[in-house]
């Protein structure tokens, strides 16, 4: 299979790498805004530099404005197409390409990678065996260790969208649940560039399944004991957690420390799991599966990410029928 890759940043080098070491990869095409960099990450993996769209099946890594064009550009000539999140910056583009993707039929992919870690499969696997008896609550937590750089926030899209997007999609793919409510709030207790952005910096919500389960969701930029991100199911029978293991930066009051090395990143503490994305990826682009995270599964954690917003912004509970045209 030749596959080309569009964008050689941090998270894009890494899949460079993933596809260059795959045994169905025959050939590796990169491309990327800087050709020195391009040239220099193609040479290390014995790759090309050419145009990624002349491939089989093309993964997109580019800064999130140019997602919604490169997308469209698959659909149209009919490659299979993996996208780091988010689709697009707002819902009118993300509809604009579950459009097209509907109209072509081709395979698209967006990059939720928690769906791929051990520990949320096995999380789902409890719940939906039965093992936990009837949910009655939730609680996420996803906690950076340092902010992100100033210039990059006004970009994000905010805490919600660029953040907890994650704890909405992995919300719905393990419950098998829909959100009806988003209660959000959020404080800024660090550097004044996130209020200068219109973000905050700290956040949490109550949201409301529509069986009537809670979820709690808490979130940090300022987390500096390491990357904390975690899942906790409450059933009748059992409780579950996902992300409770050595290495998060957790200690107790009882005697339990710190890990000596806690997660540094999203990208050490998910690294597996983004391999294991690339795999089922190439195995839909194959033919062999459908996509494992379609636009529509991107669309519905979005819409919650936009109620969040709207609730954060207005102080009110926000039904997702408000924000879902």
């Amino acid at each position: 299979m030749r596959v080309g890759l569009l964008g050689l940043g941090r998270i894009g080098a890494f899949h460079a790498a993933t596809l260059a070491a795959h045994p169905r990869v025959d050939e590796l095409v990169v491309a990327d805004a800087d050709g020195a960099r391009a040239a220099g990450i193609a040479a290390g993996l014995n790759a090309g530099v050419g145009d990624p769209f002349d491939a089989d099946a093309v993964v997109i890594a580019t800064p999130t404005a140019t997602h919604a064009e490169l997308l469209t550009r698959a659909c149209a000539q009919g490659v299979p197409v993996f996208c780091e999140k988010p689709v697009a910056p707002g819902v009118e583009d993300t509809v604009r390409v579950l459009k097209a993707a509907r109209r072509s039929g081709v395979v698209v992919h967006i990059g939720f990678q928690r769906r791929f870690d051990a520990g949320y499969v096995a999380a789902r696997d409890a719940l939906r065996g039965g093992e936990l008896g009837t949910l009655h609550r939730v609680h996420l937590v996803t906690a950076d260790p340092a902010p992100p750089a100033p210039g990059y926030l006004p970009l994000s899209g905010g805490i919600f969208r660029d953040c907890h997007i994650h704890d909405f999609d992995i919300l719905r793919w393990v419950t098998g649940r829909e959100v009806d409510t988003v209660y959000a709030t959020g404080a800024n207790r660090g550097e004044a560039f996130f209020a200068e952005a219109g973000d905050v910096d700290t956040s949490a919500a109550l949201l409301t399944l529509d069986d009537g389960t809670l979820v709690t969701v808490q979130g940090s930029r300022y987390n500096g004991a390491g990357y904390d991100v975690r899942m906790e199911l409450a059933g009748t029978l059992r409780t579950q957690t996902a992300g409770l293991g050595a290495r998060a930066p957790l200690s107790g009051v009882e005697g339990s420390g710190p890990p000596d090395d806690p997660w540094p990143d999203f990208q050490a503490r998910f690294a597996a799991a983004y391999i294991a994305e690339i795999d089922a990826f190439l195995s839909a682009a194959r033919g062999d599966t459908g996509s494992p995270c379609t636009v529509q599964d991107a669309l519905a954690a979005l819409h919650i990410a936009e109620a969040a917003e709207l609730s954060r912004r207005e102080g009110r509970p926000v039904r997702m029928a408000e924000v879902v045209q």
